[in-house]
């Protein structure tokens, strides 16, 4: 059995060192963003090793970052969302202060 969830997808991922990126795009199933304050891809691990899988759509399953403007009751509303590198780490791009 499967479950299916209408959710925002990850549009692209410049974190190549990620076990779920491969040619800058997320492969996992689905991703969790923040700790509360900070818009961080709470899913990202560093790995040698890395998802097979292709053309998979990752979608944000969940979002911790209540100040967000896309934050609707702890899940993300924005249409997509990218993840990148900045100088906080990994973490959400598409992430707005509401």
């Amino acid at each position: 059995m499967k479950i299916t969830f209408d959710m925002p997808i990850v549009s692209s991922c410049e974190v190549s060192e990620c076990a779920y990126n491969l040619k800058d795009t997320c492969n996992a199933r689905a991703i969790t963003i923040g700790d509360g304050v900070h818009p961080g891809c709470d899913t990202f691990f560093s790995n040698t090793t890395h998802t097979h899988e292709f053309n998979q759509l990752t979608g944000v399953g969940a979002c911790k970052v209540t100040a967000c403007l896309h934050n609707h009751e702890f899940e993300c509303a924005a249409d997509s969302i990218a993840v990148g590198h900045d100088k906080s780490g990994v973490r959400c791009l598409s992430y707005a202060l509401g």
